[in-house]
């Protein structure tokens, strides 16, 4: 952090917000800030190198000062959403034992109303500009801290971070991962943005999820690039248009569904004057999608694939030949392939397990186990892999082609329907805000497709049957005809978890539950 020359002339760290604040940082304003936030934990709090801390904060600048504070002491932290209910961290701080939480002013209610059952619970920080009774004020911590702090020499395989799965199929998993995730980014193979000083980078993942901690800090702070931060309290699809006009981004990395609400605005241009990469994953991307964006924009769409356990693990790397609907290729020293329940590696174009490499050495970047559920850390180890839980298939040139979680995939008279397929067919629809497929019990075929919907606005008064079969026609007539939903039910909305993904699994359930 002090080579100053190195830096490109923008700041570290860049965040607005609707109200016209600004903070600027530039890289020796983030050491001076995350040595004297190192010392509001280990001097003020005492906390310890291997303890657990908490950090649920929406897009503010704190949130890069922890993190960065947590590796110089190594402290464990552990990010959430914001959108987390009492019970959700409830759940988090008594599984993680965690001795610190770091919040909000919105979240400490709810914080306070369950930390009598959380005994390990020692210290509790406020970002806010309100104190509270039980509270340390982090900021004013910061301003009376020292700035001077030694970094401890953490070693590669000590713990680092911990990031709970999506828990689309049950309680959320902790994925502890080590320093190795970090020196991933110095890798002379990661060339997935392909960063340069000069770079602006703007990463709209949730906070609470890996791809924040990559994106939004790892990557680009590696390469000396700027991490741009919009706070964007909810997504609006028109104040992220008009920050990619007003500033100067570079390069954005975003969820499927930002790139696809920026492509439902009427505006009169989307041509951002700076804007050169764009990336996207988390969830399938429609081949259609990924073509209008380059010919709205001018800039290509490039998927990228990975985990809570993995980081990314597959993309199409910048300058690659994009193949529409692909998630690409393998990153190293990831050495990905598609794998039987046994382990054993599948020929292309055959339907299988993402599968992961981890022995006989396990690849710097993959998890280290499941915290505290060795159970559940031997399921996933197939053979010399790791299995993903993810179905998907791998063509002649190493491209890879994203099918479904393996509970998911729908086994209808004969055929292997991967609901990611339907969705993204339906999606192409007007009559359709988004979309759930399950597999549905069929008397006579086992099992047949079933598509749970919710409406668009300008739909809601049609005639459901007449929209049924209207919506049956549209999927096969864009994808294989034996794909199309049997049976489908109109919905006000789905079940999500926290971090935003569709629970098929209850959906699921609920059908099943019927016979």
């Amino acid at each position: 952090m002090e080579k100053e020359g190195k830096r490109g002339p923008n700041p570290a760290l860049w965040w607005v917000n609707n109200q016209g604040d600004e903070v600027k940082w530039s890289f020796r304003e983030m050491t001076d800030l995350t040595r004297r936030a190192a010392n509001v934990f280990t001097q003020t709090c005492g906390l310890q190198e291997g303890d657990h801390l908490a950090l649920i904060l929406p897009r503010v600048p704190e949130w890069w000062l922890v993190i960065v504070a947590c590796i110089r002491t190594g402290i464990v932290f552990m990010p959430g959403t914001t959108q987390m209910k009492a019970k959700d961290i409830l759940y988090r701080l008594q599984v993680s034992k965690a001795k610190g939480i770091v919040t909000t002013d919105t979240l400490a209610p709810e914080v306070d109303s369950v930390a009598s059952e959380c005994p390990a619970l020692k210290t509790k920080l406020l970002v806010s500009d309100h104190s509270r009774k039980g509270w340390l004020d982090f900021r004013s911590l910061m301003r009376s801290e020292s700035p001077v702090h030694t970094c401890i020499k953490s070693k590669t395989l000590d713990p680092m971070a911990i990031f709970f799965t999506s828990g689309t199929t049950g309680f959320p998993k902790m994925a502890k991962h080590s320093h190795g995730l970090a020196l991933r980014s110095f890798f002379p193979s990661w060339k997935l943005l392909q960063l340069k000083t000069s770079d602006v980078l703007w990463c709209l993942s949730d906070t609470g999820w890996v791809l924040a901690f990559l994106g939004s800090l790892l990557e680009p702070w590696t390469a000396g690039s700027t991490v741009f931060v919009h706070h964007l309290p909810q997504f609006d699809p028109k104040v992220i248009v008009q920050t990619l006009f007003k500033y100067p981004i570079t390069q954005c990395f975003a969820a499927p569904s930002v790139f696809r609400m920026i492509l439902q605005q009427n505006s009169t241009s989307l041509r951002f004057p700076t804007l050169e990469h764009c990336c996207t994953g988390g969830e399938a991307l429609l081949p259609e999608e990924q073509e209008l964006w380059r010919r709205q924009t001018g800039v290509l769409l490039y998927q990228a694939y990975g985990q809570s356990e993995t980081g990314i693990s597959c993309g199409t790397l910048r300058g690659m030949k994009i193949k529409p609907g692909s998630m690409g290729k393998a990153i190293p020293p990831y050495d990905v392939q598609i794998i039987d329940d046994k382990g054993n590696i599948l020929p292309p174009n055959t339907e299988g397990n993402i599968g992961i490499r981890i022995k006989p050495t396990r690849p710097i970047g993959v998890f280290v186990c499941y915290e505290s559920n060795p159970v559940k850390t031997a399921e996933v180890e197939c053979g010399d892999f790791y299995n993903s839980g993810d179905r998907a298939t791998i063509d002649a040139e190493g491209y890879f082609w994203f099918l479904g979680r393996a509970d998911d995939v729908i086994n209808a008279s004969g055929y292997r329907i991967g609901p990611a397929e339907v969705e993204n067919a339906l999606a192409e629809h007007p009559a359709v805000a988004e979309s759930a497929v399950v597999s549905s019990p069929d008397p006579l075929r086992g099992e047949v497709v079933k598509a749970f919907i919710v409406l668009t606005p300008n739909f809601l008064s049609h005639d459901r049957d007449q929209l049924t079969k209207e919506l049956q026609q549209h999927v096969k007539s864009v994808t294989a005809p034996y794909k199309y939903p049997r049976k489908v039910e109109f919905v006000s909305e789905l079940p999500k978890t926290i971090t935003g993904k569709i629970k098929r699994s209850e959906l699921r359930k609920k059908e099943f539950d019927q016979m």
